[in-house]
């Protein structure tokens, strides 16, 4: 397992800077501890809570940026919906988000084929206009995505020990 080292004044000036900055700089403590990215191969340097923390991280840039169709497209539909992604999310207090990950699970299921396959940038935009059922998707996360990130920051709070170890 990595040992993530992130210096206490540092977790203070995050938590000045609200939410957003106290989460990230535990994403990127943990990224930047396994050369930048999640992936098959240095997940197992991680414990649950650090990947799920990483795994949040994508989820969020993903969904933010192009929805629940570019996450899938972008090959991480397996991770977040064959995995218990969602469970972790109620174990940390979202339920909100493991709600909406059960709720999309199943458009997932129906659809991963189409999306998945290798398309063209015309091709890819069309998935949009021909999976509107992940519009609703796409837009509760991003009503709820604000008090998700609060709730995550808070988490990640309670268990600093589960995600970084904390140097004066």
């Amino acid at each position: 397992m990595s040992n993530v080292v992130v210096k206490e004044s540092d977790i203070v000036r995050a938590a000045g800077e609200g939410m957003d900055a106290f989460v990230k700089l535990f994403v990127d403590a943990i990224k930047n501890e396994i050369g930048g990215e999640l992936n098959a191969g240095n997940m197992g340097e991680l414990n649950a809570q650090q990947t799920t923390l990483l795994a949040w991280d994508i989820l969020h840039e993903e969904v933010m940026d192009g929805g629940f169709v570019q996450l899938i497209y972008n090959g991480y539909g397996r991770f977040f919906f064959r995995n218990p992604f969602g469970r972790a999310m109620r174990q940390w207090g979202v339920d909100g988000l493991a709600t909406l990950m059960n709720r999309a699970r199943p458009i997932y299921e129906k659809h991963h084929d189409e999306i998945e396959q290798e398309l063209s940038d015309d091709e890819f935009m069309a998935l949009f206009e021909r999976f509107p059922k992940f519009d609703d998707c796409d837009d509760d996360f991003v009503e709820h995505e604000e008090d998700w990130t609060e709730a995550i920051a808070h988490y990640i709070d309670e268990h600093i020990d589960d995600f970084v170890t904390v140097e004066k």
